[in-house]
């Protein structure tokens, strides 16, 4: 299984990325060891997650959100947009 997800950071940013495992990347950014972003923007918890059998669609689905606007990403977050009005 593969993963999309948005981490909510300490000072109130949001990271987003994909992985095939969810549990070893968000110990990963936990530790400092994630992405060079959530090294300085301590992760606090995962605040969005969507999962996907293919690799190549959840890398582009990780994409798609990285270009939404805030105002998108917290309709998606809340559950006001789906993942189908956003492809």
């Amino acid at each position: 299984m593969n993963y999309v997800y948005i981490l909510e950071c300490s000072d109130g940013s949001w990271y987003t990325g994909w992985t095939n495992n969810i549990y070893k990347r968000y110990k990963a950014h936990q530790s400092g060891h994630g992405a060079k972003y959530t090294r300085s923007h301590y992760p606090m918890r995962i605040i969005h997650l969507e999962t996907y059998e293919d690799a190549t669609e959840a890398r582009k689905r990780e994409y798609a959100i990285k270009h939404m606007s805030r105002k998108e990403k917290e309709k998606l977050v809340s559950g006001q947009l789906k993942k189908e009005e956003n492809l």
